[in-house]
């Protein structure tokens, strides 16, 4: 108990240190909101395509999900890693000290892992949520309801996203909620035009 106590308190003395939570918060609604349209992208491809298999679906599905996963870990961690090193190297040649091993240095490198875990979770778990349904159809043959309840959840979990946004800028958060719900239908009314012409 006394263990994760201490956790916490580096953590809060961390985040005070690097500002880690405003850039994971940052991280997490902007993939999560990627993630969620990308799977719009893949359920409408299927179901253009007259994918009829639940395990096609959630294959393709799942997939993205992890590539979209661990392209924004990777993509993070190395983005975080170039960023903070320059900073911190930086901050050591004004102050003519290494700062490797200083809480700043500490803080920096818990910035880079927990921004990095952020940014490669949210847009898996976003696109795992859109999914809930085919996971639940089984061997079902008739998927109408699956896709759409899987589009009224990408859309309930945007909109979710916008009011998260709009709290965090302490605006409207309707108008942010409905905001990226309009970037939803939009990716679904193209995805359905494209796939139909095509």
């Amino acid at each position: 108990m006394r263990s994760l106590l201490e956790a916490v308190s580096y953590l809060r003395e961390y985040d005070k240190l690097a500002n880690i939570s405003e850039i994971a918060r940052r991280y997490f609604a902007m993939n999560a909101f990627d993630g969620v349209l990308t799977i719009i992208g893949v359920l409408m491809g299927n179901f253009v395509a007259g994918v009829s298999d639940a395990r096609i679906v959630l294959s393709t599905g799942l997939a993205t999900s992890v590539a979209m996963g661990v392209s924004g870990l990777w993509g993070a961690y190395l983005t975080e890693s170039a960023e903070r090193k320059r900073d911190l190297d930086e901050l050591s040649r004004v102050t003519l000290t290494d700062l490797t091993n200083t809480r700043i240095g500490r803080a920096s490198r818990a910035a880079i892992f927990i921004v990095a875990i952020v940014d490669g979770l949210s847009p898996f778990l976003a696109a795992l949520i859109v999914l809930i349904p085919f996971i639940l159809a089984g061997s079902s043959e008739d998927l109408t309801w699956a896709y759409y309840t899987s589009l009224g959840l990408a859309l309930l979990t945007l909109f979710s996203l916008g009011l998260f946004l709009g709290r965090i800028s302490h605006g409207r958060m309707i108008v942010y909620g409905l905001k990226t719900v309009l970037a939803g239908v939009v990716s679904i009314v193209i995805s359905f035009f494209l796939g139909v012409s095509g």
